[in-house]
């Protein structure tokens, strides 16, 4: 597994989290099989946000004797309401619901307790008002170590980032919502503000993987607002595989982790095929541009602008540069110096821009690579 900081935190997340919404109703021995087989495969965190009793006590099961090995999430605001999961804003409610959540699960405390589900602006502000303070009240007894947000919409996630009172985003990342308007903006401020972000529906709700070239997927499960209009995704190639979804969630500035909903070991495995893939079944490039309001200039970090006569990693290199944003950290600076070949190597050759689909200036942005890291 690979792994990267949790936000300010700096607790290690894996790569690949496991998202257990397609676990519901089924058999205790199928979700113990699908949840300890993850964790050997070195999956270390868990989104569990159902509220029904019987999958709590599943989750409880399955996870016994593992709880040092895994970081789970609640969240606060859910409740159950004749068998079924439901939204809740009544304060009390939502507090029994999270004490419950640690007596069925089998624990003390939550690694991540997210504020649940706010996209409009109406339950944003009260959300903040109310149920953000609950949750600090929380922490701070010990029951949660990092407060969350969850969402669909860009306004009102990009403003629970940008007030400083969460340590960690769950949001919709995938490649059908690459050029939402906003979502630029929403990832660069969470790498700004060392928030954590969980990229959720990296399949888009699965939708995604099917077969046809034209699917449509909701503005929800693309995080582009509340509408829930379809956007069809049309002319993609027939065969998008997780492999390539996931490579673009994780290549996205900002993103911590990708939050695959699996309901099998099989899932499982094709999920982490991911960290052993090789560039051609990570390759995702050439889906960009069937996306309707795909806009060109962007650096995706595919590598399609190699080889480089002077050997110079440039996709590496300009993703560390975006991460940085302008001011590189101590491990960013040590991640640059590690690579075997620096950008001030360049030979001007133009090369890599000629080559690149997207229309971006690689070669201007190697240069200025080089001057932040070698000169800055």
């Amino acid at each position: 597994m690979q792994h990267r900081p949790f936000g300010r935190s700096g607790l290690p997340v894996g790569v690949v989290s496991l998202g257990t919404e397609y676990l519901l109703d089924l058999p205790q021995d199928h979700i113990t099989r699908v949840v300890r087989h993850s964790i050997e495969r070195g999956i270390n965190y868990f989104d569990i946000f159902y509220a029904q009793e019987r999958f709590r006590d599943a989750m409880g099961v399955a996870l016994d004797g593992m709880r040092d090995r895994v970081m789970l999430s609640a969240h606060l605001g859910v409740h159950e309401v004749g068998g079924q999961n439901a939204k809740t804003r009544d304060l009390d409610v939502a507090e029994r619901y999270f004490h419950e959540y640690l007596r069925r699960l089998r624990t003390d405390h939550v690694d991540v307790l997210f504020v649940h589900n706010i996209d409009a602006q109406e339950d944003y502000d009260w959300a903040m008002a109310n149920l953000l303070p609950l949750a600090q009240r929380l922490r701070d007894r010990g029951k949660a170590r990092l407060i969350g947000f969850s969402g669909h919409t860009l306004t009102t996630s990009r403003q629970a980032v940008e007030a400083g009172a969460i340590d960690v985003l769950m949001f919709p990342i995938n490649i059908a919502g690459h050029s939402v308007p906003g979502i630029a903006d929403l990832l660069r401020a969470c790498a700004e503000g060392n928030v954590g972000l969980v990229a959720m529906k990296p399949f888009g709700g699965g939708r995604l993987l099917r077969p046809e070239t034209a699917v449509a997927i909701r503005d929800y499960q693309r995080g582009a607002g509340l509408n829930e209009e379809d956007v069809v995704i049309g002319e993609r190639p027939a065969v998008l595989t997780p492999v390539q979804c996931l490579a673009y969630v994780v290549s996205r500035i900002g993103v911590t982790t990708a939050l695959p909903g699996c309901k099998s070991v099989e899932e499982v495995d094709a999920a982490l095929a991911l960290l052993d893939a090789d560039d051609e079944a990570k390759d995702f490039a050439h889906i960009l541009p069937s996306l309707g309001d795909y806009v060109t200039g962007e650096c995706v970090y595919c590598n399609h602008c190699l080889p480089c006569p002077a050997h110079i990693d440039i996709g590496h290199t300009l993703r560390l540069a975006d991460e940085s944003l302008g001011d590189p950290s101590p491990a960013q600076r040590a991640a640059y110096a590690a690579m075997e070949v620096p950008a001030s190597d360049c030979i001007v050759c133009n090369a890599c821009t000629e080559r690149c689909p997207f229309g971006v200036d690689t070669m201007e942005r190697v240069a200025q690579a080089a001057a932040l890291f070698e000169e800055g």
